[in-house]
């Protein structure tokens, strides 16, 4: 049976391997053809996507599912119009494939490149998040690649019906139908063979919790692009407006509390914290917000709102939930070090009116975004004009943020000569 299973990831790898071929070569317009009929296709069919969605967030419910994967596991009308309008976004960006970047002339005569060419055939996996059924698709075709796709089996429902629409747009616009595929198999043993097919798969990204993704890159022999958790910080400096502050930090903690771009930790400087803590306790903890405070923040806080003592296990946790972690710090070389030391190279904000401050936050704090003066929530490739986004790196190689299309090719060196040879 292992071995019957192993010859089934093996073909669908092959098939995927055969399409990337055609692909990196697909004209423009046929990409685009295919983004303009998935669209299409989502809207006239939006009511059988939502009812396989339901059958899944039913069977999860069922099954004791935590509040947070069941979040992102449903959808609705508004979340199938954006993967359409997803799409059409993506089909409005430039064709990345066959650019070339930069060039300059050696001694000899001979010009070199940097040509923008598809990375080959890229896995997902991924949890819960049917969406990224259609984000990965799209982007991953419109940079030429071929993608193989696996989500979670809590939403296995959701994502063959999504992925049949996929094929059908394929289909439409002259594609080769295995550019995506959806691994049909629930079974996790099918995700360890084809996370050892090197020779026919070029990269792997899994988008989900932790222990997903350090499972993947332990056994993925190919390379991995990847975040483990969003441990997302805001400063509020010495002088800040308050009242932006307030709305800033409401919204980067309360909008959506169950994703990786959310705030789970806040640092204010000591001289704002007694006029700045109290009015976060009260804004904050009526939205059922509870704190894990330091010595110094507790008081401010408890008076108001749900807060008890933050112990060293709170500082760096992605809570994922309506739970905040609060601490007073002397300075901003304070809050970049306790950033440095707990933060997870994903979102990292100051608010400040000091304009030396703010540049030096955006020059040190190690993030794949760092902001001034806004959400955290940002941290989206829709939200940054990638127009979707199929995970957000903070690996730094090859891409470090939000992944869209552009980052989903990587550069070649080119040569253009007239009879050149080395001497």
């Amino acid at each position: 049976m292992a071995n019957e299973l192993q010859e089934k990831m093996v073909r669908l790898a092959m098939r995927a391997r055969d399409a990337a071929r055609l692909t990196a070569n697909a004209e423009g317009r046929r990409k685009d053809e295919m983004l303009r009929e998935l669209a299409r296709l989502l809207r006239d069919r939006a009511g059988q996507v939502l009812e396989a969605n339901q059958r899944d967030v039913d069977a999860a419910l069922a099954a004791g599912l935590d509040t947070a994967r069941v979040d992102r596991l449903r959808m609705t009308e508004a979340t199938v119009e954006s993967m359409a309008q997803a799409c059409l976004e993506v089909m409005a960006q430039a064709d990345p494939v066959g650019e070339i970047e930069t060039m300059w002339q050696r001694p000899n005569g001979l010009r070199i490149g940097r040509m923008r060419v598809p990375l080959g055939v890229v896995m997902m996996i991924y949890e819960s998040r049917p969406n990224v059924t259609i984000e990965a698709a799209i982007l991953t075709l419109k940079a030429g690649n071929a993608a193989i796709l696996r989500g979670g089996s809590e939403a296995f429902h959701s994502n063959q019906a999504l992925a049949g629409l996929i094929t059908e747009a394929l289909r439409a616009a002259g594609l080769p139908e295995a550019a995506v595929q959806l691994v049909p198999i629930t079974d996790r043993e099918a995700v360890g063979h084809l996370l050892k097919l090197d020779e026919y798969i070029d990269v792997v990204i899994p988008r989900g919790g932790e222990s997903l993704i350090r499972a993947v890159a332990d056994q993925a022999t190919m390379p991995v692009l990847k975040h483990y958790k969003g441990v997302c910080h805001i400063y509020v400096d010495q002088g800040a407006d308050l009242d932006k502050a307030l709305e800033i930090v409401f919204n980067s903690k309360v909008q959506r509390c169950g994703v990786c771009n959310a705030l789970e930790c806040l640092l204010v400087h000591q001289d704002e914290a007694r006029m700045f803590l109290p009015k976060v306790a009260e804004r904050l903890g009526a939205a059922d917000v509870r704190f894990k405070a330091c010595p110094e923040s507790l008081p401010l806080l408890q008076s108001k709102a749900d807060a008890e003592p933050a112990d060293e296990s709170d500082w760096g946790r992605e809570f994922l939930a309506l739970v905040l972690a609060v601490r007073v710090v002397r300075d901003m070389d304070r809050a970049l070090e306790h950033i440095a030391l707990y933060g997870s190279n994903h979102t990292e904000a100051i608010l400040t009116r000091d304009h030396d401050r703010a540049m030096r936050f955006l020059r040190e704090a190690d993030a794949s975004l760092v902001l001034v003066n806004a959400s955290t929530r940002f941290n989206d490739g829709g939200q940054l004009g990638l127009g979707a986004e199929i995970g957000i790196s903070t690996s730094k190689l090859h891409a470090y943020g939000p992944m869209g299309v552009r980052e989903l090719t990587g550069v070649k060196f080119v040569g253009l000569g007239q009879g050149q040879v080395r001497e």
